[in-house]
């Protein structure tokens, strides 16, 4: 079985390149047809002369025709050399790898709330529909859809920050006046456990809560209108019927039957909620300040920053890829009738 899962893989992983190739010569062709001139921005300033910015486009080799761009930065993206941030100086392969852990933590804490809620929610309107319970579910799904992810986020730092005080100051991964852990995987909560240092856990716990709370409200209704719509199709089953006229406990029919075939849909609406929370968690990292890949793709597309752009968009894709082969995995492990083939 296992050789299997991993011939499947496989096969899905090498189907995925065209993709993944594709999605690399758009973005490179979207940043040079975009409005702004690089070598301007991160020249002296206004003052800078025609010399100046012309030798700045050479060394960024901006100088050459769009095609010859294209090849030579395929080429360092085959090498793994996704180029060097103009803003930060730094290598782009290294600037990812300082932030990727952050935005990871904050997407998977945000997800496992949002699962946490958004299950027994749908389950609940499910097995009550048209009453007082299913209108209510309805009605907070709706309001984390219409509400703005910058705007729940506001509000929450007002009412728990500001208001009761019962939430940390919303700047960032860790309270400026505690230290970091040690980098050892780059997860935080991960990292501090393993050192032992549960007080470290619990300051820098504080400080996700908020930020994860905000963008668990905005993937709530998805995840919870696919679990209440899976559920009401699997309630009216033959199956279901057939283990109620054998006499079966309600709790076991919701449990072990019901539940466990309405979750399969929810799975797989779960692979993509993730790739797109972790990509549009954008504003949600400005207003807490959190150093994720988002936000420093953001900072360095106002500044007209090629190399970080075009990685932040292959790394996504890259993710994406990932995500949808491990859910499609787990999809043929839950249900042996499906075929990931």
């Amino acid at each position: 079985m296992l050789s299997g899962i991993l011939r499947r893989v496989g096969r899905r992983l090498l189907a995925s390149i065209p993709a993944l190739f594709g999605v690399v010569v758009v973005t490179f062709v979207l940043m040079r047809v975009l409005p702004g001139d690089p070598a301007v921005f991160f020249s002296s300033g206004p003052s800078a002369g025609k010399e100046e910015i012309e030798e700045l486009r050479r060394t960024m080799g901006l100088d050459k025709p769009i095609p010859v761009q294209l090849v030579r930065y395929l080429g360092e993206v085959a090498t793994g050399n996704l180029g060097r941030s103009m803003t930060t100086g730094q290598p782009v392969v290294a600037d990812m790898t300082r932030r990727l852990p952050a935005s990871l933590e904050l997407t998977c804490t945000a997800l496992f709330i949002a699962l946490l809620f958004s299950v027994p929610m749908g389950v609940a309107a499910a097995l009550r529909p048209g009453t007082a319970v299913d209108h209510l579910v309805r009605m907070l799904c709706t309001l984390g859809v219409c509400v703005p992810t910058f705007v729940s986020g506001l509000l929450l730092i007002y009412a728990f920050y500001y208001l009761l005080g019962w939430a940390p100051d919303p700047t960032g991964r860790i309270d400026i006046f505690a230290g970091a852990p040690p980098d050892i995987t780059g997860f935080f909560l991960i990292d501090f456990a393993l050192k032992g240092d549960w007080e470290g856990w619990w300051a820098a716990f504080s400080q996700l809560l908020l930020p994860a709370c905000t963008m668990a409200l905005f993937v709530l209704a998805p995840l919870a209108r696919m679990t209440r719509a899976s559920m009401l199709a699997v309630l009216g089953s033959d199956f279901i019927r057939t283990a109620h006229a054998m006499g079966l406990s309600r709790l076991r029919i919701i449990v072990a039957y019901a539940l466990r075939n309405a979750l399969l849909p929810v799975l797989t609406i779960t692979g993509i909620v993730f790739s797109t929370m972790l990509g549009a968690n954008v504003l949600v990292e400005k207003v807490f300040s959190w150093p994720g890949v988002a936000s420093y793709a953001l900072d360095a597309l106002l500044a007209s920053d090629y190399a970080p752009v075009q990685a932040f968009v292959l790394l996504m894709a890259m993710i994406f890829v990932m995500v949808n082969v491990t859910i499609d995995v787990l999809y043929g492990i839950a249900d042996p009738r499906v075929s990931v083939a």
